[in-house]
């Protein structure tokens, strides 16, 4: 299968781009898009109050592998909002299984791609850039309000409403843009992006509540679809799961 990401290509060969990095299956897959397209880009991930540092380990190595020209790793306590969500508060267990359709599930974390976009909007514009990319999701995900692609139509026009450049581009070509090149491809479709562009999915940590060794349990949602895109995928599943 080929994907055509043609559309969100740089327009300006070697433009920077910021890139949201959470170490990941999803956004290494982001990373190497950002980078085919012909876009420097600038990795930023956060220490936000989630339940483990191994995503963020995971994140370090896929920003070097990968070629970011920079990575910036943020401190954000998202937990001094005690209640918030399962990710932020060991109150609330990880769930292992999926909830009632329709439902938002627990490992929602409020609001916490507005925030990360709003740093990266801020840096992209310090840097001179004008395109964001992030790995959000509409199909294989967890009904997150803010991976929808009417929330990135939005975010993108506030990114010109509320920005120098954006009020003072007179033209399309010269405004902000959030891409988010997977928002409508399955997990397995990621997964073969990713392998065209050479992703080592060993890298990743995907895991809700993965060990200090960054071994995937197995058992959380966010494990059960990187499994299942892996077998739909027909691909070896590389992830490293705790015994």
């Amino acid at each position: 299968m080929s994907f055509d990401f043609e559309p969100m290509r740089a327009r300006t060969p070697g433009a920077p781009a910021v890139i949201l990095l959470s170490g990941g299956l999803d956004s290494a897959t982001v990373l190497a898009i950002a980078k085919k397209l012909d876009y420097t880009p600038y990795a930023l991930s956060f220490r936000y109050g989630q339940r483990h540092s191994s995503e963020l380990d995971a994140a370090v190595r896929v920003a070097q592998k990968l070629g970011a020209a920079r990575h910036e790793i943020i401190d954000l306590d998202l937990r001094r909002f005690v209640g918030g969500s399962a990710l932020t508060d060991d109150a609330y267990a990880v769930p292992t299984s999926a909830g009632a359709k329709n439902e938002i599930p627990i490992t929602y974390v409020p609001a916490r791609n507005t925030i990360m976009l709003s740093v990266a909007l801020g840096w992209a514009e310090a840097l001179g850039g004008l395109d964001i990319f992030f790995g959000a999701n509409a199909v294989d995900y967890s009904g997150y309000p803010d991976c929808r692609p009417e929330y990135v139509k939005s975010f993108e026009a506030t990114a010109n409403l509320a920005t120098k450049a954006g009020v003072e581009s007179t033209q399309s070509s010269t405004r902000f843009r959030i891409h988010a090149p997977i928002i409508s491809l399955s997990k397995a479709e990621i997964i073969q992006a990713g392998i065209q562009l050479g992703v080592d999915f060993s890298m990743t940590v995907s895991c809700y509540q993965a060990n200090a060794a960054g071994e995937a349990c197995g058992r959380c949602e966010s494990c059960r679809l990187r499994k299942e895109g892996f077998a739909s995928a027909k691909v070896p599943d590389p992830t490293h799961y705790a015994s």
